[in-house]
């Protein structure tokens, strides 16, 4: 069984850390590599689990918190206290698997506005755990789309730059305070024909 950083899956009237909006300048920038995995970096996470939880969120990447490094946190379960979180440092996408398929995503950096982004249905991820262990996932569904959707954060990507229907993310960032000026519209990768299912 993996070492895993225990925190109690609740929400905290004051969590360790603050979650940057999308206009924040620090959710632009790529994110360094994690040198070295030690008592900071778990201490870190764990910061990001609590924030995390007490925001309601499934998923978190450092840059949100304004610390830009490449970590992220994932729990699809945080009903599930028995459900240890993922701690993913390093992260890479090894192979995508199969269909492309669309959902709706939120983001806690920019609340209340959901929006549908295509995502591959399977990832192969590589990264090291909290121990420093280098470790090999797959991960499929919600899991995938979360780890899809936290690494972009990563590389300074938001799921809003994803959104094709311009109109309609309009409408929804001016109802919850955000301004179309902050997306930086990309062509999803994933939404090329290049990807076909192994």
């Amino acid at each position: 069984m993996v070492a895993t950083l225990s925190v109690p899956k609740v929400k905290l009237k004051n969590p360790p850390l603050r979650i940057y909006r999308m206009g924040d300048k620090v959710l632009r920038q790529p994110a360094k590599r994690i040198s070295q995995v030690n008592d900071e970096i778990r201490q870190l996470a764990r910061d990001m689990l609590q924030t995390m939880y007490s925001a309601d969120g499934i998923g978190l990447a450092a840059p949100q918190v304004g610390v830009p490094k490449r970590l992220i946190v994932v729990d699809i379960y945080p009903d599930k206290p028995e459900v240890p979180p993922l701690v993913l440092i390093n992260p890479e996408i090894r192979e995508y698997l199969g269909e492309t398929v669309a959902a709706q995503e939120g983001c806690l950096s920019i609340p209340g506005v959901f929006c549908e982004v295509l995502r591959a249905q399977g990832v192969v991820v590589s990264f090291k755990d909290e121990s420093g262990r280098p470790r090999t996932i797959q991960a499929d569904d919600l899991l995938a789309r979360v780890i899809q959707h936290e690494i972009d954060h990563l590389n300074g990507v938001l799921f809003v730059d994803y959104v094709e229907n311009e109109l309609l993310l309009d409408q929804e960032l001016r109802k919850h305070g955000f301004q179309m000026q902050d997306v930086q519209r990309r062509a999803n990768p994933l939404a090329a024909p290049a990807l076909k299912p192994r």
